[in-house]
């Protein structure tokens, strides 16, 4: 089925939704150990079997547009420095000059063609490659060749730069991007303008995960910000392999209803509104006003988070006031998931630290939880054979 026959179908239920009073059910209600949100030992074999195996995102492209250009960014303790090739192409390589092990670049961006290590002066291409062992003949040994910069693998597409941390993985990351990489590369971010980036702390990283997967908290934590828009508790769930697809529906949704169901994925934004998930780590909700992607880095601990939230609009500001604009609209939308979402979350992880709650409950109507959770557990499982969970 094509992507847009089966977005079509999606709104078609969703309407149906509105007008019976239900919304996308879960066979049942699961419920999962509240230890699995603060237990060290717990979290770092999720960061073994998740983030350390599997693509996460770790820049925009719109943060290294130019040969030369670069990035430095720390996650689960590997500092990594993303670079832009002359040939336009990206290297996600590792920060750590291979001498002695020293940060090569303490910068959060910048454009360079060499990098100069400061503690020996070694010095390093922006592809990786040694390019020359300082006072080499005192040294006794030239190691060009021999001790370029570890570099991981990592794809770019659709505006958004995804890194293995494995280095030796054979992972087909493509396929496993797979259709939620064909939506989302069709709306070419990379082409779009960017207003800029935020950061926010959290807690634990399924906590904040847990807030983008659901519109059941809409009336209670949104009452003046998303509820008014957005009808609470009623969702219609979709997912490419492990990543999700929620349509949530806007409260005149139901003008669709004399449309051609052919023509109904053309209106997002227009009576319904999506969030696209790469698990484990991406959220993307996008609106005319502006457009927020998600990147959500777990840790130093299991009680924490950050995330950098990104910014985009479909078109070039006009003059300095529509920038100021869009700068301001990114102020708001941040201050609602940092004030409305992760303050909540840290509210969470304190009742779950009580040590006093043996588990907690999602229920039938928070099917998208479950469908997440239940991808964690197929890879904590780490059996490649053992059937994928299924929406």
């Amino acid at each position: 089925m094509e992507r847009a026959e089966r977005y079509n179908k999606v709104i078609v239920r969703m309407m149906e939704h509105v007008e019976n009073g239900t919304t996308d059910w879960a066979e049942d209600t699961m419920r999962i150990p509240a230890s699995e949100y603060t237990d060290g030992d717990f979290w770092k074999k999720e960061m073994d079997s998740i983030f350390r195996k599997l693509p996460v995102l770790v820049a925009v492209t719109h943060e290294i547009p130019e040969p030369g250009d670069y990035k430095t960014q720390d996650l689960l303790g590997v500092p990594l420095l993303i670079t832009r090739q002359e040939d336009g192409s990206v290297k996600v390589l590792l920060n750590v000059c291979t001498h002695r092990g020293a940060t090569l670049t303490t910068e959060r961006y910048g454009n360079k063609r060499v990098f100069s290590c400061p503690y020996h002066a070694w010095s390093f291409s922006g592809d990786g490659s040694l390019r020359a062992v300082a006072e080499v003949k005192k040294f006794g040994e030239d190691c060009r060749g021999s001790r370029d910069l570890t570099e991981f693998p990592c794809h770019e597409e659709g505006g958004l730069i995804f890194a293995l941390l494995d280095r030796d993985s054979d992972l087909d990351m493509r396929a496993y991007l797979g259709g939620m990489m064909d939506d989302v590369a069709s709306l070419g971010f990379e082409n779009w303008s960017y207003v800029g980036n935020r950061v926010i702390n959290g807690a634990n990283w399924k906590i904040a995960l847990d807030g983008y997967l659901e519109g059941y908290h809409f009336k209670a934590a949104h009452p003046e910000t998303i509820e008014p828009r957005t009808f609470s508790n009623v969702m219609e769930f979709d997912a490419h392999g492990p990543h999700l697809f929620i349509a949530f529906p806007q409260k005149d949704i139901l003008k669709l209803r004399d449309l051609p169901e052919e023509e109904l994925h053309q209106h997002e934004n227009d009576g319904y509104d999506y969030i696209r998930l790469f698990f484990p780590n991406v959220s993307i909700f996008v609106a005319p006003e502006i457009t927020q992607v998600a990147q959500l880095l777990p840790g130093p601990g299991p009680n924490e988070n950050t995330t950098v939230l990104h910014y985009f609009h479909r078109d070039q500001p006009c003059d300095e006031d529509e920038k100021k604009a869009r700068e301001e609209m990114a102020d708001w939308l941040c201050s609602v998931v940092d004030k409305e979402d992760y303050q909540l979350g840290l509210q969470v992880q304190r009742g779950m630290q009580s040590g006093h709650l043996d588990n907690i409950i999602f229920g039938r109507n928070e099917r998208g939880n479950q469908f997440v959770h239940k991808w964690i557990k197929y890879y904590l499982a780490g059996d490649d054979s053992a059937p994928k969970p299924q929406l």
